[in-house]
């Protein structure tokens, strides 16, 4: 799946902000620090990032009719 562009809850936009998160957590580090830095505050923002799952790859094995 991929990133929605703004919070479905509150709206404000997080899209920009994936990839910088993403290179973060694939280096090892603290999510809760990386979401910090990157100022992402409210839960409903950060429950898009934590439950994010990348699929683009898996989808893309697929044929398509």
């Amino acid at each position: 799946m991929i990133i929605p562009i703004r919070c479905w809850s509150c709206g404000k936009p997080i899209a920009h902000l994936w990839e910088k998160y993403k290179q973060r957590a694939e280096k090892g580090d603290d999510t809760k620090a990386a979401l910090d830095d990157l100022e992402v505050e409210r839960y409903c923002c950060r429950a898009m990032f934590l439950g994010q799952v990348d699929l683009g790859d898996i989808a893309g094995q697929f044929k398509k009719y």
